[in-house]
């Protein structure tokens, strides 16, 4: 198993690389790279993303051929991916923070503001939120139960345009999407890698997933 974890630099991805190698437990190679070549090579693909859509979709495009080749390991290939925060939203059509940004237009939808009905609940959403699982019988929450904590940090929210690719969500004041998948692909607004127990099975299930 060689799982690759996309460095396009926007961000620290030493806890992420670590959570994936415990996770392994010592059953996979795990490497942080921004070489194309690597995802051919890869059995799983993950990207992680923080900041502002457009920037993460931009930083993603300047690689020389990184873009060309996560399109060909996650569509064409059918590798399992793992997108997490920023890079979960990548997936969307378009994202809508601060301008108009397309995305992959690997699942349908839009990346909107949050806008909790509780004027008291601040953006960004930091912090420990509840999990409610809609997609029970997915690999990627086996072992997981309702209610299970998860780390969010994040002022955009997926809005998938088809229910069935919704596997998650977090109450902030109104439904947030907090997981998404389809065919061989999965992604959390939720940090996996910062969500202690929860964080790590939900990374170990993503390993075992044969979609």
């Amino acid at each position: 198993m060689k799982i690759a974890i996309i460095d396009c630099g926007s961000g620290n991805l030493r806890s992420a690389a670590k959570a994936f190698e415990r996770a392994a437990a010592g059953g996979g190679e795990v490497r942080v790279t921004g070489e194309p070549l690597d995802l051919k090579r890869a059995t799983h693909i993950v990207l992680p993303g923080v900041g502002a859509f457009a920037d993460c979709r931009s930083s993603v495009a300047t690689v020389p051929g990184m873009a060309e080749a996560l399109e060909a390991a996650v569509i064409s290939e059918a590798k399992p991916f793992l997108g997490i925060c920023v890079g979960m939203q990548l997936m969307a059509d378009r994202g809508l923070e601060h301008e108009t940004t397309e995305g992959f237009g690997w699942i349908s939808g839009e990346v909107h503001r949050i806008t909790p009905s509780d004027s008291t609940l601040k953006i960004p959403h930091i912090g420990w939120n509840n999990l409610h699982i809609l997609a029970t019988e997915h690999p990627l929450f086996a072992d997981i139960r309702e209610g299970a904590h998860a780390y969010f940090v994040h002022s955009y929210g997926f809005e998938c345009t088809a229910a069935a690719n919704r596997l998650a969500t977090a109450d902030y004041g109104g439904s947030v999407t907090a997981a998404i998948g389809r065919d061989n692909m999965v992604g959390t607004q939720f940090h996996p890698e910062k969500s202690q127990s929860v964080g790590l099975r939900l990374i170990a299930n993503f390993l075992k997933w044969r979609p």
